[in-house]
């Protein structure tokens, strides 16, 4: 029981889980996003909300392509929507963030060793060095 316990209680299962919870949540607001803002404009601009009733009939058998491109649509607004607000956002973040670490720190010119930016002499092999302008 005691093992058991602790594999539920593990780090990373516990993220995990909470990033599928999360993730079923954000799924059901693009959902709604899409369904209430992005599909009523398709259906101004192109006059048809719902191709699921596009068919065609080849000997008897009956091809549902509408439904397919409903699939299709809704994949590619989800993908996008992911991307722009979620994707770029959380990159631009990133990448604000290395740019400051980047910042506190440089690299000896001697030892290859990295220092902090307002270091006069390296830590490692004690070469005198030029504050970084």
């Amino acid at each position: 029981m005691k093992d058991f316990k602790a594999f539920l209680l593990r780090g990373n299962l516990v993220d995990v889980a909470i990033g599928i919870v999360i993730g079923l949540a954000f799924t059901a607001v693009v959902t709604a996003f899409i369904a209430d803002l992005v599909t009523p404009l398709i259906a101004a601009i192109f006059g048809k909300p719902d191709f699921s009733s596009l068919t065609f009939t080849i000997n008897g058998s009956h091809f549902a392509y509408g439904s397919f491109i409903n699939a299709v649509l809704a994949f590619v607004l989800i993908a996008a929507v992911l991307f722009w607000l979620v994707v770029k956002p959380v990159a631009a973040i990133r990448s604000r963030t290395e740019k400051e670490a980047e910042a506190t720190s440089r690299e000896c010119p001697e030892c290859l060793s990295e220092i902090p930016a307002g270091a006069h002499r390296c830590a490692f092999c004690t070469t005198e060095l030029q504050t970084a302008a």
